[in-house]
This record gives C-alpha cells, sequence and structure tokens, in this order.
C-alpha cells in the first residue's frame, strides 16, 4: 500500500503526531461505492448519484473526538468550495439518529447534512480500521485518494490535495 506520512503546520489542533492522518492512494481510479444512507428524517442519498462533480465522502462517529474536532472545519470547507466539491459526512454510530440528530442540532454546521450509516456498510468497504476516515472521488467517481486519521482541512495543505481534482484533471 502505498502511503504518505502526514506531518507538519496543517495539524488538526490538539491532534497529537500519532493522530495525524496518512495519506492512502494505494486505492486511486477505484468506483465509488454503490451505497445508500438515510438522514434522521428518511431523507436518502446515493452515492453514485453525486458523481458529476468531486466528493469527499468522511465517515466519523460522535464519541470519535477527531472526529469531532474535524466537523466544523469540514462545515467550512464544503462553504468554501460550494458548487466545486460536495463534501458528504456519513456517522457510524450504530445508534443512527439517536446520536446523530442531537449532535448536529447542538452544532451550527451551515454546509454538512446529518447521513448515518449505523451498518457501517462504509466501514467495512474501506476496511481502514480507523475513524476518521475520508475519501475524494473525483467527478467520474474514481477515488484519487483517502485520509486514515485526523486531518487539519483548513490548512493550506488541503487546498494543495484538493486542486489537481477541482481543476478536473
Amino acid at each position: 500500500m502505498q502511503q504518505q506520512s502526514e506531518s507538519g503546520p496543517d495539524q488538526v489542533p490538539g491532534a497529537s503526531a500519532e493522530q495525524n492522518g496518512t495519506l492512502d492512494i494505494s486505492h486511486r481510479g477505484e468506483a465509488m461505492p454503490d451505497f445508500t444512507f438515510a438522514d434522521p428524517s428518511g431523507r436518502t442519498l446515493r452515492l453514485t448519484e453525486l458523481e458529476g462533480k468531486p466528493v469527499l465522502i468522511n465517515l466519523w462517529a460522535t464519541w470519535c473526538g477527531p472526529c469531532v474536532v474535524e466537523m466544523p472545519m469540514l462545515d467550512e470547507l464544503a462553504g468554501k468550495y460550494a458548487g466545486k466539491l460536495r463534501v458528504v459526512t456519513v456517522s457510524q454510530d450504530m445508534q443512527g439518529a439517536a446520536k446523530v440528530a442531537p449532535f448536529f442540532s447542538s452544532h451550527p454546521f451551515k454546509h454538512l447534512e446529518p447521513w448515518m450509516d449505523p451498518d457501517t456498510n462504509l466501514s467495512f468497504h474501506y476496511n481502514t480500521g480507523l475513524l476518521p476516515t475520508t475519501v475524494l472521488y473525483d467527478a467520474k467517481g474514481k477515488e484519487v485518494w483517502r485520509m486514515i486519521g485526523a486531518h487539519d482541512w483548513a490548512g493550506a495543505r488541503t487546498d494543495a490535495m484538493l486542486a489537481e481534482t477541482l481543476a478536473g484533471k
């Protein structure tokens, strides 16, 4: 597996060196999985229907400290690249809406939606063994890279990591 260690000034605030994510490109070119998720109100989202623009899928859970730290940064990223990048956060909480709805109610996210995967299908699919895991897909639904572990989504490194995909290359 090709991995690039994540380090430097774009670390998640409060994260130790062990919590920095690993950039993994070993799955580059693999197709986006065809999974469907729901939000607490029952509205559904099928991942493969998102093809046409780049998609950043983030697996997280309410009990995962680094995941919770990332959520405001992901919300900001979604706003910064609105119309160019879809940021999809998918909770891996097995209690589903019982955990996710209160979490979203207590956080003022402007761009994130409370998608849930209580059967943890995405965790099994990506098989990283770690939350958070975040995967970037290009507009054709092909994997570009995955970040395994915490990452500073507000840092300059993120813009560099997204640049080629957002330019359509």
